[in-house]
């Protein structure tokens, strides 16, 4: 196959060891390595994304790229890469946790799961890490799924919750994050209407049931919003974020990290705002539509 694959820690994910990006890669090593992407879902590239371009070579191998709808996030001279960075100061809500100023701080979500149709994937490249915190966790929510008893697994089987779009923390209903807003809010965010997502996704690709409960995300059941239905979501994420489900990763620079955005949910656990990280990202554009899009009126009661 041209690389090796290891175990990592927890058992969730895998490692490439000794891929050669150098001279390009051939399309029966890009086939394997989307096989071994399908089948464990993160895979983790340590110390060799030295360049956009090879980040954008081995983005390649797994979809189309999709670049980012608004241009100011986009890496100057590259337009399927996404520049995150504080360089020129915080670009999103910093909040006070424990007596330190934080950015980036997200909780467990999965991408666009306020939309109907979450994109495939992302591969991210770390260029400057910080010395505190930073790390990014991944979680596989079809292990989550299958480790959930009959009776649940029954009960969520035809089940839809609505899902809305977060400008901050402070928005969420569950998994509540507890910290102190410190940067005044910003309104300029597009505008997203309400989606009605499964609780349960098939995977397109693989077929395997997913539980889809996006924490940073998910409002309320349809047709249980209720305390009843409250207490399912707490139940089914209480469940999901086990950490025998996880795997946390402790950046180096060039490192890189891919994952299957339809059978994981990810979370970025923050740093300090005076220290200085710097990513860029691809994005695996999807094309299965998971929910559907709610009328502007069923936020307000109308699905319920």
């Amino acid at each position: 196959m041209g690389f090796e694959v290891r175990k990592l820690d927890g058992g969730f994910g895998r490692e490439i060891v000794g891929l050669d990006i150098a001279g390009g890669i051939a399309p029966e090593t890009a086939t394997a390595l989307r096989q071994v992407w399908l089948e464990h879902g993160v895979l983790v590239f340590r110390g060799i994304g030295t360049s956009p371009e090879v980040q954008l070579e081995l983005s390649r191998c797994f979809g189309e790229l999709e670049p980012h709808p608004i241009e100011k996030f986009r890496l100057d001279g590259y337009p399927e890469l996404i520049l995150l960075t504080n360089e020129g100061g915080p670009v999103g809500p910093v909040y006070d946790f424990d007596g330190v100023a934080t950015t980036q701080r997200i909780p467990w979500h999965t991408d666009l799961a306020f939309t109907a149709t979450p994109n495939a994937g992302a591969l991210l490249r770390m260029v400057r890490k910080v010395e505190t915190g930073g790390q990014t966790g991944w979680l596989d929510t079809a292990a989550a799924y299958d480790e959930l008893d009959a009776a649940t697994k029954d009960e969520i089987a035809d089940l839809e919750a609505v899902y809305l779009f977060r400008a901050g923390l402070e928005e969420m209903r569950f998994n509540q994050q507890h910290g102190t807003r410190l940067s005044p809010r910003k309104d300029s965010y597009p505008h997203f209407p309400p989606v009605a997502n499964p609780l349960v996704w098939t995977h397109p690709e693989t077929g395997r049931k997913v539980l889809n409960v996006s924490t940073l995300n998910i409002e309320y059941i349809i047709g249980q919003r209720d305390e009843r239905g409250d207490a399912l979501i707490r139940r089914l994420i209480e469940h999901a974020l086990q950490p025998r489900f996880q795997y946390v990763h402790e950046w180096e620079n060039n490192d890189m990290v891919l994952w299957d955005n339809r059978r994981t949910m990810h979370a970025a656990f923050g740093h300090p705002v005076d220290q200085i990280r710097i990513v860029h990202r691809t994005t695996i554009k999807g094309d299965v539509a998971m929910g559907r899009i709610l009328p502007e009126t069923a936020e307000a009661g109308a699905a319920a």
